[in-house]
């Protein structure tokens, strides 16, 4: 399994394209104006305590202040409090918390107005970015994420990732972290700490205790609200939750963010860093990849897929409905089952790409196609779960119910992508599908009809379209000669709208 990195720099923002054995998987954009990551830490005021919904709104500075729930104030939260006091007005400048005396855990089941008063002073963390009316949803139990590890304050539990398996390899990690860790921070060991040297995990260890320093020292005298922590940048993020062994490339096209990258992969996989690669080419890099036209033909309401299946994705305030199609397929030497069976195998591979894809949150509801034996229901479930097993987003798959239905339930911590895929019509007023998408179209009918065995076919489409098919080399119907053996005839005709195509037999009569 290949993963690459694609990293377009631009001058108000990154956008960066992960690709998964040549296919999108998901798609970033890093703009200047961020100002509410997931994962960044403010020093902010208490607006006011609200009973009736056990929780405070804080002022973050957003349009809307931050909500933060009494399950997300943390056990600690009252130290927390004592430490921003004194930090905040100098008192205290000894960040270590080795001799920083801790306060009586919360209860559990507490009321918010115990805790928090209007106009105190609070660290909170941005755990979902603003989201449609809703201002950012935030928590006051801090952590700092790191490559094998995350760092707790106020707090000394050591976990270890549930996907690490091995018994011993979970002792060997909490034996070797209770060994480096400071006093008054937790630690959460991620899984990509397996099989790693306590060398290692101690220089992460000690970079996130320099991160948590420098944080500190911020807070003197700090205005508020205001960001004392920003998360890294996306990119490096996104290197830090999801690099390993499997990663063949890393391209950027920026010589400024190339060094970061390189730098950065040298120190956290040094026998990787030879992947970082600087992109110097006229033709932008998108294009170079493919990335362009699979996000044209990947955010549209249809989707298209192998074998003339196809998606629709209807998107609600609530929840997002998908839509399983079949298409015109050809059953010879198939029963129903078994091609309900292949087209909802497929159906489910692509659903998972693009939940990652378009960062889909909330409610998914799939309605696949009926099958009537349980085996092969369960399959379809197997299926989905593990082709959902590299989603970072905390997900839940219900199993399929008597009407094929599946329920998602899928973090959403940032607004979803929405890439506008439809263009300008040239012929007169509205709007029409982008070209690209009825290439593919055209070129998913022509393979659909050279496997019903039609001989000689002809192409009746616009001149625009014709042309593009027949301009260059290879063009995309040499291309298709090469696939397939066969020579496509493709005619112009001014009468055609712009998305407009036939294909026809030898004597003239429209092929279906």
């Amino acid at each position: 399994m290949d993963k690459e990195l694609i990293i377009r720099s631009g001058s108000s923002a990154i956008d960066f394209a992960l690709i998964k054995d040549g296919k999108l998987v998901e798609l970033n954009k890093e703009e200047d104006d961020s100002n509410f990551a997931v994962g960044d830490i403010f020093i902010a005021k208490i607006r006011k305590a609200v009973p009736g919904l056990n929780a405070a709104f804080v002022n973050v500075g957003y349009t809307k202040d931050g909500f933060l729930h009494y399950h997300d104030l943390g056990p600690q939260v009252q130290t927390l409090l004592k430490f921003v006091k004194r930090v905040s007005t100098g008192k205290l400048k000894d960040y270590s918390l080795q001799n920083f005396t801790f306060e009586q855990d919360i209860d559990k089941d507490g009321s918010v107005t115990e805790v928090l008063k209007s106009n105190q002073s609070l660290l909170v963390q941005v755990m979902k970015e603003p989201i449609s009316t809703k201002g950012p949803r935030i928590s006051s139990e801090l952590s700092l994420p790191g490559r094998y590890i995350v760092l707790v304050p106020f707090s000394n539990r050591v976990s270890v990732s549930q996907k690490i398996e091995s018994k011993e390899e979970k002792d060997r990690l909490k034996r070797l972290v209770k060994s480096i860790k400071p006093k008054g921070f937790g630690v959460i060991v991620r899984t990509v700490a397996e099989g790693k040297k306590v060398a290692e995990l101690d220089r992460d260890l000690q970079n996130l205790m320099s991160r948590w320093t420098a944080m500190c020292k911020k807070l003197y005298k700090a205005p508020h609200p205001s960001k004392v922590l920003g998360e890294l940048n996306r990119a490096s993020s996104i290197l830090r939750d999801i690099f390993n062994d499997t990663f063949t490339s890393i391209t950027v096209d920026d010589e400024e963010l190339y060094a970061q990258l390189k730098d950065y992969v040298a120190e956290i996989a040094p026998n990787k860093e030879s992947i970082v690669k600087l992109y110097q080419s006229n033709v932008p890099i998108f294009e170079k990849f493919g990335i362009e036209r699979q996000i044209k033909t990947s955010f549209g309401r249809t989707v298209s897929m192998s074998k003339g299946a196809y998606l629709i994705i209807e998107h609600t305030e609530a929840m997002h409905v998908i839509d399983v199609n079949s298409g015109n397929r050809s059953n010879k030497a198939k029963n129903q089952e078994e091609t309900a069976l292949e087209v909802n195998l497929i159906s489910a591979t692509e659903i998972a790409r693009q939940l990652r894809l378009r960062d889909m949150g909330g409610i998914i509801v799939v309605d696949f196609i009926d099958m009537n034996k349980a085996e092969n229901r369960k399959a379809l479930f197997d299926h989905l779960r593990e082709e959902m097993s590299d989603d970072r987003a905390k997900h839940k798959i219900l199993p399929p119910s008597k009407f094929g239905l599946i329920q998602i339930t899928r973090q959403r911590v940032r607004p979803e992508t929405n890439i506008k895929t439809r263009e300008v019509n040239p012929n007169g007023t509205g709007e029409i599908e982008a070209p690209i998408i009825v290439i593919d179209k055209i070129k998913t009918d022509l393979e659909r009809l050279i496997k019903k065995n039609h001989k000689k076919i002809t192409l009746s489409a616009h001149p625009f379209i014709a042309a593009f098919l027949t301009r260059g080399f290879p063009s995309p119907r040499s291309q298709w000669f090469f696939d397939h053996k066969r020579w496509v005839k493709i005619l112009p005709r001014d009468a055609y709208t712009y998305m407009e195509y036939h294909f026809h037999d030898k004597n003239g009569e429209v092929l279906e």
